[in-house]
C-alpha cells in the first residue's frame, strides 16, 4: 500500500525539519502517490492528485486572494498535502490567509520550522512509494502462482474457496444462480449465522457489471461462469470497504471456480470385485459417443470382450440399462449395498447382468435379455427382488432407458435411466398401482425439467418468475409459494385449492391477491400460470426447492 501523509512524517528526513501540522489533522490518512518540489504561484494544473507538495514559499502570492486562490487549485488537483519550510519567505509562521485557506479546504498544511533538505525527503518517500508498489506485485505474484497451482492440481470448489477465505482473512461463499450455497469457508466465523437465510439475503443483493462491492450488506461479489453464461457467483462477506487488492482477489477466485468446474475427480475401488464392475460400467456408461460414429472402434470391440469376460452374453442380446439412485437417509443402503442387491437378484432371476456402482449415489446393471423378451416383466421382477432384500423403498423406482443394441449405445441409454429414476424420486413418491421402474418420457414435463435443471438460463427463468414471491415469504414469514403451487395443482379450482391447503376459500382468495400483487401478473392470465407452474416445477427439481410445498 502507498505510504500515507502520518507515514512521511514519520521519516528521519521529514523529522529533522520539526514538521508541524497547521492543518487538515484529520486528513494525514491521504495516500501519497508522489512528492513534487514546486515553487511557483500557480502549481495546480501541474498536478494529478495524491502528490504531496514541498515548497521554501518563495514563489506564493504576496497577497491573501492570491494565497486562497493557489490553495484552492491544490486541492482542487487532489494533493494530499502542502508543506512549506520557514526561513526563506516566512521567517517564524506561514501567513493567516495561507493557512485559513488550507483550513477551508481541509487540505493538510505543514510547516518545517527548521532547514531541511528537499531531495532527502524525496528519495525516501520515493523509495517507500517503490517498495510498497514492488510489494503489491510480488504480491499478485503470488497471488496468481496460488491459483495457478489450485486450477494445475485439479482443486475442488471447497479448497479453492477455503483458500480465498485465508487470502481475504473473512467468509467466503460460492452459490449459484438459484443462490444454493455450494461451497463456504466460514473463516473462523459460526457457520449456522453466516448461512442463515443466506438465499434471502442473497436474492436482495445485486451489483453491476462482473465485480461489485455492495456497502449495505458488507458483500464483495464476483460472477462465477464463462463466456458460455454465468452459473454463480463467489460473496466475498468483508467487515469493511474493499481495498485495491479484494477485486483482484476476488476476480482470480472466480476464474479458478470456472476452471475446477471443468474438472473430474477419480474414484478409488472398494474392492477387486467391486472394481471391476465399476470399470467396466464406467467404460460402457461413459464411453465416449464416438464409438459407433467412426472413432475409438478397436475401444468398442475391447469393450465387448470385456463384458463378456465378467461373464455377460452379447450375441443376439438386447442391453437394458438399469440404474437406482440411492436414498440419503440415515441408515439407507449404500451404493455398494445396492450393487450386490441387484447383481444377486439378477442371478437369482436367471438375468445375466453385471452390476456396480457408478458414483457415490447410483447403483446400476446391464441387463442382456433375448431378443423379443418383456423387457419390463423383467424389470417388474428385478424390483421386487430388490424390495424383498430392503434395497428398493416403496417410494424409489428403478430406472430404465429403451433397449439397446450394441456398446455404443450405452452412454446416452445410463445417462437416461439415472435420470429417470432421480427425477421420478423427486416429482412424486411411488402409489398404489404404479409401475416400479420408469423411463425418463414417462415423465414429461417433469423429466425434461429434471434433465435441465441447473442450465444457468433454467434458473434464471424459474428466479425471474418465483423471486419476488420468494422474498416476499422470507421478508414476511409467509408461505404464498405452497398457495400457489396448491392453485396450479388444482387446476384453478379454487375450492379445491383450498381444501388441499386447509383453510377457509376466503382466506385462499386474499392470499391469491397478495400473490397477484407480487407478481404483478394476474392468475386468469393462462400463458402466466404455465410459466409459473414450470417456474414451481423446475424449483421442486432442484436442491432448492427439495423439502418444500412448491411445485
Amino acid at each position: 500500500m502507498l505510504p500515507t501523509v502520518a507515514d512521511v512524517l514519520d521519516l528521519e528526513p521529514v523529522r529533522r525539519g520539526a514538521p508541524r501540522v497547521l492543518t487538515g489533522a484529520d486528513r494525514l490518512a491521504a495516500p501519497v502517490r508522489w512528492v513534487h518540489v514546486i515553487e511557483l504561484a500557480e502549481a495546480g494544473h501541474l498536478l494529478r492528485g495524491g502528490e504531496l507538495v514541498l515548497s521554501t514559499g518563495i514563489a506564493l502570492p504576496p497577497d491573501p486572494d492570491g494565497l486562497a486562490r493557489y490553495v484552492a487549485g491544490l486541492a482542487a488537483a487532489g494533493v494530499s498535502a502542502l508543506a512549506v519550510e520557514l526561513g526563506s519567505r516566512y521567517v517564524r509562521a506561514l501567513p493567516r490567509a495561507l493557512v485559513a485557506a488550507a483550513a477551508a479546504a481541509g487540505l493538510p498544511l505543514i510547516a518545517f520550522e527548521r532547514e531541511t533538505q528537499f531531495i532527502a525527503i524525496t528519495e525516501a518517500v520515493h523509495t517507500q512509494i517503490l517498495d510498497a508498489q514492488s510489494g503489491e506485485l510480488r504480491a499478485a505474484q503470488r497471488l496468481n502462482q496460488v491459483f495457478t497451482d489450485l486450477a494445475v492440481a485439479g482443486a475442488g470448489p471447497d479448497e479453492i474457496v477455503a483458500r480465498a477465505a485465508d487470502l481475504a482473512r473473512c467468509p467466503v461463499i460460492l452459490a449459484d444462480l438459484a443462490h444454493r450455497v455450494l461451497a463456504c469457508a466460514p473463516a473462523g466465523q459460526d457457520l449456522t449465522t453466516l448461512l442463515a437465510g443466506f438465499a434471502a439475503r442473497s436474492r436482495a443483493v445485486t451489483v453491476p457489471g462482473r465485480i461489485g462491492y455492495d456497502p449495505a450488506a458488507g458483500w464483495l461479489i464476483a460472477r462465477v461462469g464463462s463466456a458460455a453464461g454465468d452459473w454463480g457467483r463467489v460473496v466475498f462477506a468483508l467487515p469493511g470497504p474493499p481495498d485495491a487488492g479484494a477485486p483482484v482477489l476476488a476476480e482470480r477466485t472466480a476464474t479458478t471456480l470456472t476452471l475446477a468446474s471443468l474438472a473430474r475427480g477419480a474414484r478409488q475401488a472398494a474392492s477387486p470385485r467391486r472394481a471391476a464392475h465399476r470399470s467396466v460400467l464406467a467404460a460402457v456408461a461413459r464411453h465416449g459417443a464416438g464409438v459407433g460414429a467412426g472413432h475409438h472402434v478397436g475401444d468398442a470391440a475391447d469393450l465387448e470382450a470385456r463384458v463378456v469376460a465378467l461373464g455377460l452374453p452379447l450375441a443376439g442380446r438386447q442391453l437394458v440399462p438399469a440404474a437406482v439412485v440411492c436414498s440419503a437417509a440415515q441408515g439407507g443402503p449404500t451404493p455398494d449395498q445396492v450393487a450386490d442387491a441387484l447383481a444377486a437378484a439378477c442371478e437369482e432371476l436367471r438375468i445375466p447382468a453385471i452390476a456396480g456402482v457408478l458414483d457415490d449415489h447410483v447403483a446400476a446393471a446391464l441387463l442382456t435379455l433375448p431378443a423379443g423378451a418383456d423387457h419390463d416383466a423383467a424389470v417388474t421382477r428385478l424390483a421386487a427382488g430388490l424390495r424383498r432384500a430392503g434395497a428398493l423403498g416403496p417410494a424409489q423406482c428403478i430406472g430404465v432407458a429403451a433397449a439397446c443394441g450394441s456398446i455404443g449405445e450405452l452412454p446416452g441409454a445410463f445417462g437416461a435411466a439415472t435420470t429417470a429414476a432421480s427425477a421420478a424420486a423427486r416429482y412424486s413418491p411411488a402409489g398404489a398401482g404404479r409401475r416400479p421402474f420408469v423411463r425418463i418420457a414417462d415423465l414429461g414435463l417433469a423429466g425434461l425439467a429434471f434433465q435441465v435443471r441447473d442450465d444457468p438460463r433454467v434458473l434464471a427463468f424459474a428466479e425471474h418468475e418465483l423471486g419476488a414471491l420468494l422474498l416476499h415469504d422470507d421478508r414476511y414469514g409467509t408461505d404464498l409459494i405452497a398457495i400457489l403451487s396448491a392453485y396450479l395443482e388444482a387446476g384453478g379450482n379454487k375450492a379445491a385449492a383450498a381444501k388441499r391447503c386447509g383453510i377457509a376459500r376466503p382466506t385462499l382468495y386474499e392470499r391469491l391477491h397478495q400473490i397477484q400483487q407480487a407478481i404483478g401478473a394476474s392468475l386468469d392470465d393462462a400463458d402466466r400460470r404455465t410459466s409459473l407452474h414450470a417456474a414451481l416445477l423446475i424449483r421442486r427439481m432442484t436442491s432448492v426447492g427439495q423439502g418444500s410445498s412448491g411445485g
